[in-house]
């Protein structure tokens, strides 16, 4: 599958390329706007990752030529808080923050193709496994497991780990979490997400009230976050 990479800083594309290259993926690099959308034109791109602030055209003003064009996946690499709302609003489909860990963002490239699987291999669908840490879920037969062994968990609870390994080490707030996974944008119920979030911690901590996996972030809402050494 190929990728389209474009940032203005020639560090990060290298180190994004070689990561995408070692994971099977053919990358494409640009370092403005200008170019991204030159390539997007003349080759075919499966998924874009664009960074906001670039020169010649930013990130947003591309992602606006492409949604005028296409639905390919698309996930923004943004150093600005504020900047994460709008790309959602644009049409982006997942964002992460500067500076980032080279193994997040290749989980979320993997996530995203997942979700637009018009676009992966025979072989590829096949892969339905999602493994972070000991915890891995299967997600041909929704069923998740710890070290191998299966985790019972209720419908919520799977689709709420299941978001969180989609999405490792991004925060979230209880309001993202409940629209997420309930489909309601209308209601809100902060005290059900915690809930199902102390029934997951249960299940897949060794001490739900140290958590190595679900971590609590006063004040803005839980990520998965693994401490401990992985297998």
């Amino acid at each position: 599958m190929n990728i389209l990479i474009a940032d203005d800083e020639k560090d990060i594309l290298n180190l994004i390329k070689i990561s995408l290259v070692e994971n099977g993926y053919t990358a494409f690099t640009a370092q403005n706007g200008k170019e991204a959308w030159d390539i997007l034109t003349t080759q075919e791109v499966h998924l874009a990752v664009l960074d906001v602030m670039m020169p010649v055209m930013d990130g947003f003003n591309l992602l606006r030529k492409i949604r005028e064009h296409s639905t390919i996946p698309v996930i923004f690499l943004t150093a600005r808080i504020d900047d994460m709302d709008k790309v959602l609003g644009l049409g982006a489909d997942d964002y992460i923050a500067k500076p980032f860990s080279v193994a997040e963002l290749m989980a979320r490239v993997g996530a995203q193709l997942r979700r637009n699987n018009e676009y992966l291999s025979p072989k590829e669908k096949a892969a339905t496994t999602i493994v972070y840490g000991n915890l891995s879920i299967d997600t041909d037969k929704c069923c998740a497991f710890k070290n191998g062994e299966l985790i019972e968990l209720g419908a919520k609870e799977y689709k709420l780990l299941l978001y969180f390994m989609e999405h490792p080490e991004r925060f979230f707030t209880k309001r993202q979490l409940y629209h997420a996974v309930w489909n309601e944008e209308l209601y809100f119920d902060d005290n059900t997400v915690m809930v199902h979030i102390s029934r997951i911690r249960s299940r897949i901590e060794d001490d739900p009230q140290k958590p190595k996996y679900l971590k609590t972030i006063r004040g803005i809402g839980y990520k998965l976050h693994y401490i401990g050494e992985k297998p």
